[in-house]
């Protein structure tokens, strides 16, 4: 069996906008006041306090290169106090920033962080500046450092946290984006709060890269879920597709909940489900499938219309024939020590339209027990579906959980519902 369907990539339908989030300090700038003396005695050289000014000046002028040079003076006046030496590296700091030189930038801020003047809501001022200048800098490593520290120390910032899984993305260290964004998204969905898309999607891409199916599709999920785009639920639909750990048992599933979706689906598509159906003994099922295919027009038109005419006969056939020997399978059904059969029972029923009884007999056939309670539990929800009890149906999903193939079919039913 072979599903059709279109590759589309994530990056390329969605771009990633990968820039340093609003709130983050891009430029640090540190002024001679900034930073208050730890002891009223402090003051500055004369001629440390003449050349600084003077590079105050040049910087407020951007004459960087006169305000280094500035700056420098200042450093080579002889017997230099402990005060001197800080806030000339302050104004280094300053100085390096805005013109750029993220190294000169950081080891000042190093120089200046170390030190016991500088009080600790400066010192994560800082660490954010040196963070984004290395980010700004493309040196994606030095940011990733930088940030970390500041979290360590700061606490949890979200525009630190997503700055931070951008330069772990654009490092492509997967890992580290799997690592970060998760407890992040994670968090957001606990709070009521959206969760960022641009975040989503790196979690989605780096998953994709590691070959984590199921984290790939939670997150593509959550991406049709929150951001409701024609492009997430094709991406979505097409990691489950493609999923060569999906049984065979589940193939019939998939296709539901693609024709569910909207998905685009061919002849020989409503041909395979039929099929299926038939051999998971639901040939009500596999008559309404092949009954919306001549609906729509895909079905009953071209060279295979004879043949899908055979098709058809031959499931409507089964359907009646299962019908008629209902009530002696339910009998046997409830004879039985397990619930596979007398489930079997229940869910013929409800696509027949005896949807009250069929719906007690498989919650009684789960009851008892059966040899799949993850698959058997979504066909609940399927069978509460076609009786029209959404609001129950989605109860049923919820109830899937783990990781796996069962559970993300469920978790698209749930988003089909969320969506009307």
């Amino acid at each position: 069996m072979a599903f059709r369907f279109a590759r589309c990539g994530l990056l390329a339908r969605a771009a990633l906008v990968l820039a340093v989030p609003a709130g983050v300090v891009s430029a640090g700038f540190v002024t001679l006041a900034s930073v208050p003396s730890v002891q009223a005695a402090d003051t500055l050289t004369p001629a440390v306090a003449k050349a600084l000014h003077d590079a105050q000046t040049a910087l407020a002028s951007h004459a960087y290169d006169k305000a280094r040079q500035a700056v420098d003076q200042a450093a080579a006046v002889r017997g230099l106090s402990a005060y001197d030496e800080y806030v000339i590296t302050q104004m280094r700091a300053a100085v390096a920033t805005q013109a750029g030189d993220t190294a000169t930038a950081t080891a000042a801020y190093e120089k200046l962080m170390a030190s016991s003047r500088t009080p600790v809501s400066a010192r994560n001022q800082m660490l954010m500046s040196e963070a984004t200048m290395a980010y700004t800098a493309k040196n994606y490593a030095a940011a990733s450092g930088a940030i970390e520290r500041y979290l360590k120390v700061a606490g949890p910032n979200p525009q630190m946290q997503l700055l931070l899984v951008q330069s772990l993305y654009l490092q492509r260290d997967y890992a580290g984006v799997l690592r970060v964004a998760g407890p992040m998204v994670s968090a957001d969905v606990a709070a009521g709060r959206r969760p960022g898309e641009s975040m989503l999607q790196m979690q989605a891409a780096s998953a994709v890269a590691l070959k984590d199916a199921d984290t790939a599709s939670q997150a593509y999920a959550m991406l049709a879920r929150y951001y409701s785009k024609k492009e997430y639920w094709a991406l979505l639909l097409h990691e489950l597709v493609t999923r060569t750990a999906i049984p065979e048992s589940l193939q019939l599933d998939v296709y539901r909940i693609r024709m569910a979706a909207g998905d685009s689906l061919h002849a020989r598509d409503y041909m395979d489900m039929a099929e299926i159906a038939l051999q998971q003994h639901l040939p009500q099922l596999a008559s309404d499938l092949m009954a919306h295919g001549y609906r729509v027009g895909v079905l009953g038109t071209g060279v295979e219309a004879p043949r899908q005419a055979r098709l058809r006969a031959m499931v409507e056939k089964a359907a009646a024939d299962r019908k008629a020997a209902n009530a002696a399978d339910e009998q046997a059904a409830l004879a039985q020590s397990g619930g596979d059969a007398l489930f079997l029972v229940g869910y013929n029923d409800v696509l027949s339209g005896q949807a009250p009884h069929g719906l007690a007999l498989m919650r009684q056939a789960l009851a008892k027990g059966v040899t799949d309670p993850a698959v058997a539990t979504l066909h609940l929800g399927l069978a509460q579906l076609q009786a029209n009890q959404p609001k129950e149906a989605a109860a049923t999903f919820e109830r899937i959980t783990g990781k796996g193939p069962v559970r993300d079919i469920a978790q698209l039913w749930l988003l089909r519902l969320a969506q009307g």
